[in-house]
């Protein structure tokens, strides 16, 4: 398998990142998880039944965002995620989004939404989230580049997994 050629950093692979590199390894070669995983089904169901009233999916250079709406306070994008338990993931996803919208020149601030939990988490950019950013886009490149993927590691995400063939058929 060659090296990924245009590799560009994503919210997934930031996502990824936060749970599993032999993930990011895999997305950043274009290797298709399970799409028959009962999890690959929710999430999209989930994503296209909640919120609604909300604009979805947009695309900017890169980047998808679920949700962006003009706030109080200016523009808002939003993040939907299926539940909490991958919260550290869903929080850098979308401080990713932000980051990548401040360098096209716009201000945001983020909200994670968690519609089976009736929840929601607001966000802001700041200094701390930006060098964690660029320690992990840094990071990440360096695995999607590795010739081999990083070893499999047994986690408590890897029971439902769509990658669970690939790392342990």
């Amino acid at each position: 398998m060659s090296n990924p050629s245009n590799l560009h950093v994503t919210g997934t692979l930031i996502w990824y990142y936060y749970i599993c590199h032999r993930e990011v390894w895999l997305m950043a070669r274009n290797v298709v998880p399970d799409q028959d995983n009962p999890n690959v089904d929710l999430g999209r169901f989930i994503q296209d039944q909640t919120y609604q009233r909300e604009k979805k999916e947009i695309s900017f250079g890169n980047i998808k965002l679920d949700i962006i709406k003009k706030g109080k306070d200016g523009l808002v994008i939003g993040e939907v995620k299926k539940s909490s338990k991958f919260e550290a993931s869903a929080r850098m996803q979308l401080a990713f989004y932000l980051s990548e919208l401040e360098k096209a020149g716009l201000k945001a601030r983020g909200e994670l939404f968690f519609p089976k939990e009736k929840k929601r988490e607001a966000l802001e950019l700041n200094s701390e989230l930006r060098a964690e950013l660029d320690s992990a886009v840094r990071d990440i490149l360096r695995i999607a580049y590795l010739d081999q993927p990083p070893e499999p590691m047994k986690c408590k995400w890897c029971k439902n997994c769509a990658y669970a063939e690939f790392c342990w058929a």
